[in-house]
């Protein structure tokens, strides 16, 4: 018999920041119609997508379904074969680089493995953007890099190489980096790929905590549907390229689209199953 796991709602608790859904309906970012293919690979077709200013969604989809792919698009890393992308009512389609460096400071990301440099301790790290990004003297660096590192709890831990680091805190440190420049939205990218159940929830209730605390607007690319609905305000289901579903996390469970009710009802996750 098949173990039945229980995700935590997070949408009953309360909130830090209450006024968080005030601008719910105002877009941060917008895909019309993107296509995207590598070679005869065609890997985003006419997908349509709108995040919302201060909501955590969840982009859901089987392996090479174009997750990533959408990732590289918000951040201007990859440019539309066809269709347009919007962030904050700029269309950033055609941009130049030197503008789309712009664009993407208004972006943090986390990605799968933490992405850190081996040669450099927890400090550096986490410095990084900020020598190469900011005008800081080093005691302002010194107080952002400590502030940030208690954001995700991880204090006292600068002198730290990544080698000393379990999986789990190389994705807080990883996190501590993305956010240290003060972004308006925050990218995850499987977040708790290759993290035990204990550790993947710990990460799961840091994306709250950190909505809530710097009342961001998020994006979670996932398969971890124990992690989708924890975290969760709406989900967007890619499947073959294309966005099939996308609607709440309460109106998910519920879905009429075949897929991805296999998906839920393949998890196992106990919030995820359908009530009727």
């Amino acid at each position: 018999m098949t173990e039945t796991t229980t995700a935590p709602d997070r949408r009953a608790e309360p909130r830090e920041t209450p006024d968080r859904r005030r601008h719910a309906r105002d877009l941060f970012v917008e895909f019309r119609d993107v296509n995207k293919a590598y070679g005869n690979k065609q890997v985003l077709r006419g997908a349509d997508l709108k995040v919302y200013r201060g909501e955590v969604l969840v982009i859901l989809g089987g392996s090479g379904s174009g997750k990533s792919v959408t990732l590289r698009h918000m951040l201007g890393l990859e440019a539309p074969d066809s269709g347009r992308v919007i962030v904050e009512d700029e269309d950033i389609t055609d941009h130049p680089e030197e503008e789309l460096y712009r664009v993407r400071k208004k972006f943090g990301m986390l990605f799968q493995s933490g992405a850190l440099f081996d040669s450099m301790n927890v400090f550096e790290n986490v410095a990084f953007p900020l020598r190469e990004h900011a005008e800081m003297s080093e005691e302002e660096i010194a107080r952002a890099v400590k502030e940030k590192l208690g954001l995700v709890n991880l204090p006292n831990t600068e002198n730290l190489m990544p080698v000393d680091l379990s999986g789990g805190m190389r994705k807080r440190v990883g996190l501590a980096r993305s956010i240290v420049l003060d972004p308006k939205m925050i990218l995850y990218d499987e977040p708790t790929t290759g993290l035990d159940p204990i550790t993947s929830q710990k990460i799961n209730e840091l994306i709250i905590d950190l909505q809530s605390k710097l009342n961001v607007t998020s994006v979670v690319v996932t398969h971890d549907i124990q992690s989708a609905f924890s975290v969760g305000d709406r989900i967007a289901f890619l499947n073959k390229g294309v966005f099939e579903w996308i609607g709440s996390m309460e109106q998910a469970r519920d879905a009429d689209h075949p897929v991805l009710r296999e998906f839920f009802k393949a998890s196992a996750v106990t919030a995820a199953q359908p009530t009727r």
